[in-house]
């Protein structure tokens, strides 16, 4: 696992700037304190810092073929790069090294663009190959590893694995992209393609770039994508459950490949037990498995932990967060570089520390609720998809939207009580009532936030066009299967997975994620929909086939999530800090926001008529980002930057 980082001149051969490379590079030594390396030729610059996994002793990067004439910079794990660089030496092709990474130079001198077709596992990485002069990159499937991009005004491509590589560089405008901010306040994240800069971007999963020198043109390409179509024939669900445990178990030994210590995280739900059971089974010495425990019984699963290994009797390690554990608010936004408003980020943050302290590698279960339908969404979903079925739009949208205007909002209440969420769903299409519900600020209250100048600024832009894009190009129109590829396309990138990427590289830790190999995920996808969610059960499939596994009580639980008491904490410990943070210059100098309804916001909350506590958390993690961004520009800059509107 590492870091990598590059200047391209895209107009001609100029010299790079040596020094200022290095620096971009020196940003990003968390994800590989191992080693650091440069090399720069006329109108290219390439870094790269190194974590030591495969080939600790001879695979440094920048990694160049026999002549010198192609080089590569690469962050992550190609699991099947054994097989191809066998069939590579049978081409012609001469390996100097052990590692996956020069298997990439030699695939791209064999088969070009369609190299990243052959790979297996997670990546992002850049080929420059100087006969041709092309800069060829790519990312991953998934999206596991990040890849960001900015072309400045001066013809400079640069490309890092973190925002703050590019933020190094003195050229690069922080400007903030208001159509961005829209994203953010709805989604809690900023989904692909789109960051926080205008003048940057994130390379979406399954796509490359080429840039031929002399040339100006940005254009991505997909090179992948979720079939979501059955690529065998019908089988009995027995044999599904048969045929999937063989899958499980074939995806988490490929990333067992490792030459330092390697474990798992067990948070005791479903899908982290399922990969340790897989493990347990794979390799001769105990399985080291870490896990989280809280104070709070509510958010507590430690216990379901402990079932699971003591059965495979792993090499456990728990640690206690406790409900106070508030401290990392501004570290996270150093972190991530940008607003990023998933709490879960601090335990995931304790998680990646408390492993690291035992191993270099671990494997998570990240990916099961996207593939096999596990959130509690898709059921209510679901539901709403029934009723939209019996009625057309011409008369849901005013017989619901009246309901749903005049219905009292009933945050306290359980979910079946909170009819109002539902009548507004209810209102709209199928991918609305979707963007409905993952919401975190719906259109209503981001039209409460933003000051009235900011709303001009978006000139009627809306985030739910983000979920209508990806629907545009959904290979399936099956009700239940079209919100599981706008979770991958979205949520499973530009959270969980960013989430996990940041906090564990904090650590200068490799997760891998066997449940996102893809051709698990294409042969998951081609499963009837009846076998995902059946009467209410999410992962049907997958717990019917771990029953011989694992306990009947992990399985078949209510799932509880990786949750903090965001509301408690803002009524308590958190109270003075949130209204000086949300009510002070920070924020109302930006011009974004309509500072009264902040302030009553905090009034409701403060008095139990409302829980607005995710609101309140996103608010805070952009508060945050904003003083960690201005705290490193020039006074000139800051003063350009604060306003967006």
């Amino acid at each position: 696992m590492c870091g990598i980082v590059g200047i391209f001149d895209m107009r001609a051969g100029s010299e790079i700037d040596r020094k200022l490379l290095d620096s971009m590079n020196q940003t990003q030594t968390h994800r590989g304190p191992d080693e650091g390396q440069l090399h720069t030729e006329p109108g290219l610059g390439l870094g790269h810092r190194r974590l030591s996994i495969m080939d600790i002793s001879s695979g440094q990067q920048p990694l160049f073929n026999e002549d010198g004439s192609v080089v590569v910079v690469f962050n992550g794990e190609i699991y099947n790069y054994r097989k191809l660089a066998e069939e590579l030496t049978a081409l012609g092709h001469q390996f100097r090294t052990h590692c996956d990474t020069e298997v990439i130079v030699h695939a791209w001198e064999e088969w070009g663009e369609r190299c990243v077709q052959r790979f297996s596992g997670m990546f992002a990485f850049a080929v420059w190959d100087r006969n041709q002069q092309i800069l060829f990159m790519a990312r991953d499937r998934l999206g596991i590893k990040p890849f960001y991009y900015s072309l400045l005004d001066n013809g400079l491509f640069l490309f890092s694995s973190e925002l703050k590589a590019l933020l190094a560089h003195p050229q690069f405008d922080r400007s903030l992209d208001p159509l961005a901010i829209e994203e953010y306040f709805a989604y809690g994240y900023i989904p692909e393609p789109r960051t926080i800069f205008s003048q940057a971007r994130k390379l979406e999963p399954g796509y490359s770039l080429l840039l031929q020198r002399g040339q100006m043109a940005i254009q991505s390409h997909i090179y992948w994508d979720v079939p979501f179509s059955a690529s065998t024939p019908p089988m009995s669900e027995q044999e599904a459950e048969e045929e999937l445990v063989l899958r499980l178990r074939g995806a988490v030994d490929s990333h067992l490949m490792s030459e330092v210590p390697l474990g798992a995280f067990l948070s005791g739900g479903v899908d982290s037990s399922a990969v340790v059971a897989m493990m347990a089974g794979l390799v001769k010495e105990p399985v080291n498995t870490c896990s989280i425990a809280f104070a709070d019984s509510a958010f507590d699963e430690s216990r379901y932990a402990q079932q699971v290994a003591n059965r495979y009797q792993t090499r456990h390690f728990v640690e206690q967060v406790e409900q106070d554990d508030f401290d990392l608010i501004d570290r996270l936004a150093a972190l991530y570089d940008e607003p990023f408003a998933d709490s879960s980020a601090i335990p995931t943050y304790r998680v990646c520390e408390l492993a690291r302290k035992h191993v270099t590698v671990v494997l998570s279960g990240d990916g099961g609720d996207e593939n096999f339908a596990g959130y509690r969404r898709y059921r209510w979903h679901m539901m709403e998809e029934q009723l939209r079925s019996r009625l057309p739009i011409g008369v849901r949208k005013p017989l619901f939207g009246l309901l749903g205007a005049v219905y009292p909002k009933a945050d306290w209440a359980p979910r079946f009580l909170r009819a109002k969420s539902t009548f507004e769903a209810l209102a709209r299409d199928s991918v609305e009532g979707y963007f409905h519900s993952v919401s975190i600020l719906g259109d209503k209250l981001r039209a409460q936030l933003f000051a009235p100048g900011f709303r001009r600024n978006l000139q009627g832009y809306r985030a739910v066009e983000v979920l209508r894009n990806h629907a545009v190009r959904s290979p399936t129109r099956e009700p239940l299967s079209l919100v599981q590829y706008l979770d991958i396309k979205t949520y499973l990138v530009g959270d969980i997975l960013t989430k996990v990427d940041r906090a564990s590289m904090a650590h200068s830790l490799e997760v891998r994620v066997p449940l996102l190999d893809h051709e698990l995920v294409e042969w998951v996808s081609g499963l009837p929909a009846s076998l995902k969610l059946r009467h209410q059960e999410g992962k049907y499939i997958l717990k019917k086939s771990l029953e011989p596994y694992l306990p009947h009580e992990v399985l078949y639980r209510n799932k509880m999530g990786f949750a903090v008491p965001l509301a408690s904490w803002f009524r308590g410990p958190l109270r003075e800090r949130v209204h000086k943070a949300l009510l002070g210059k920070t924020l109302a100098d930006t011009g974004i926001f309509n500072m009264a309804f902040i302030q009553t916001m905090l009034d409701q909350h403060q008095s139990g008529r409302r829980d607005y506590s995710a609101p309140i958390w996103t608010l805070l993690m952009f508060e945050s980002f904003l003083r960690n961004i201005f705290s490193q520009a020039s006074p000139a800059s800051t003063a350009r930057e604060r306003k967006v509107a």
